[in-house]
């Protein structure tokens, strides 16, 4: 039996979940991106982008809810009227994770999925695949998403989160930056990964992860998932073929609106 009472106009209602493993999509979702200010409103195939990625994460069968995050009336207001739920958070937070966790404070859930509000073709097998292989493993308190980097132009493009892994694929460290170096006359020339815009967290790893101070490496790249490695923390990450694309530029926005007119797969 599964009980969850998650009502948009209200943050102080909680959802309350079954004894059996339990997990609730978050979308954290801003209005003042600094390189698409407004793009979780930008309009795609008639609809704003934010409920593209709602109805997407609506279709994974592994979670219980879906949320969306945001500090902004405008986009509060859009999430209702498509008959979503939605939170209002503070808006001093220093990023998604920190939204995150004001929302996972107040649900009984066990894992906490962070599905990025500006990810509208990200694939609903994707989030079952991660809940599936962290389930799996208690010990793993944080994990995320990689792909091959095919397109040679991403690996310098700074708006691509780049990641590399130890053997048991293990986040050793992301970057805006090519990583890694592939030096001139090296006899192998290793992969370069594209980090994917979702995370699994266990709900208490989470919330103790936001409440750790921002860190030097964090702050430099403009990524909060080094706040995780610069305190310690493992972040495993799982190989998927095929990236999505997410919506960080106009031009990202315009490539998805091409993929919806034409009704192509990214």
């Amino acid at each position: 039996m599964l009980v969850f009472d998650v009502q948009p106009a209200e943050n102080q209602r909680t959802v309350t979940v079954s004894s059996t493993t339990t997990a609730v999509v978050v979308i954290p979702a801003r209005y003042h991106s600094t390189r698409l200010p407004g793009k979780a409103l930008a309009q795609i195939a008639g609809r704003p982008m934010i409920e593209h990625v709602y109805a997407r994460a609506k279709e994974a069968t592994s979670t219980i809810a879906v949320i969306v995050a945001t500090d902004d009336m405008r986009i509060y207001d859009a999430v209702r009227e498509f008959g979503g739920e939605a939170r209002l958070t503070r808006a001093q937070h220093e990023n998604g994770t920190e939204r995150l966790a004001e929302v996972a404070r107040s649900l009984s859930c066990d894992y906490i999925v962070n599905v990025q509000g500006d990810e509208p073709l990200i694939e609903p097998a994707t989030i079952d695949v991660l809940l599936a292989s962290v389930t799996k493993n208690p010990q793993i308190e944080m994990a995320t998403i990689r792909c091959p980097i095919t397109e040679t132009k991403e690996i310098a493009d700074p708006n691509v989160v780049k990641v590399v892994v130890d053997q048991e694929g293990v986040a050793l460290y992301f970057s805006r930056c090519p990583i890694p170096s592939n030096t001139a006359g090296a006899s192998h020339t290793p992969v370069t990964y594209k980090h994917v815009g979702i995370y699994a967290y266990q709900r208490t790893s989470l919330l103790r992860l936001a409440s750790l101070p921002p860190t030097p490496l964090e702050q430099a790249e403009h990524l909060e998932q080094l706040r995780a490695l610069e305190h310690g923390y493992r972040i495993q990450t799982f190989e998927i073929e095929k990236s999505t694309i997410g919506v960080d530029t106009p031009d990202d926005l315009e490539r998805v609106r091409r993929i919806f007119s034409s009704g192509a797969s990214p």
